[in-house]
């Protein structure tokens, strides 16, 4: 038990390393919260700060997720042959410092791109259904928030279907949860019809 606390408690550190506000502050002495949707995240990083700024946003936020989940397998091993409790918390809670993360007044993002880290490293097939269903929904629509919640829904659904460990359902229902929590004001919009669309160039 201790040792996934651990976990939970590096993983927390690891996420709050919010690389859109770290690329912002440092490179282009800007705060992206203070602009466009507010959001610490990829896509209000590209309309502020352009491609570059968002791909270092993009490989950063990915690669915290990556390093939770293998501190946490590491660190906790397995509690039960096939499930390591130890990656899937910490992953968790990467994802809920990058939203509220200590370092940045616990102002943070969405959590989209460490989630979909955590969960490429959780159940690499699952994940991948849910990528394939976030370009075809952004592809269509063109609104990246739709197709960010479309794909963190359905991850648990195809985990229990592949029958992965329950603590891994569990957790990604809990992330779903918060995704589709963390884009209300997404929502508002979409009903209202006044999201941004994403253009592809």
């Amino acid at each position: 038990m201790v040792k996934i606390i651990l976990s939970a408690i590096i993983g927390y550190l690891l996420g709050s390393i919010n690389t859109s506000i770290i690329v912002g502050k440092v490179f282009f002495k800007t705060d992206v919260r203070n602009y466009g949707s507010g959001n610490a995240g990829a896509t209000n990083t590209l309309r502020t700060l352009g491609k570059g700024a968002a791909i270092a946003v993009v490989l950063g936020d990915f690669l915290k997720g990556v390093l939770a989940c293998i501190v946490g397998r590491y660190l906790a091993g397995e509690i039960t042959p096939g499930v390591y409790a130890g990656e899937y918390i910490g992953g968790m809670f990467a994802v809920i410092g990058h939203n509220w993360p200590v370092f940045f007044g616990f102002r943070g993002g969405k959590g989209v791109m460490t989630s979909f880290a955590i969960s490429l490293f959780f159940s690499p097939l699952a994940s991948l259904i849910c990528l394939a269903s976030f370009i075809v929904v952004v592809s269509i629509t063109k609104y990246v928030s739709l197709g960010s919640m479309i794909g963190a829904a359905l991850f648990h659904l195809t985990a229990f279907l592949l029958n992965e460990p329950l603590l891994m359902v569990l957790v990604g229902i809990f992330l779903a949860t918060l995704i589709i929590a963390r884009h209300h004001s997404n929502i508002k919009r979409l009903i209202e019809g006044n999201e941004k669309k994403i253009k592809f160039k």
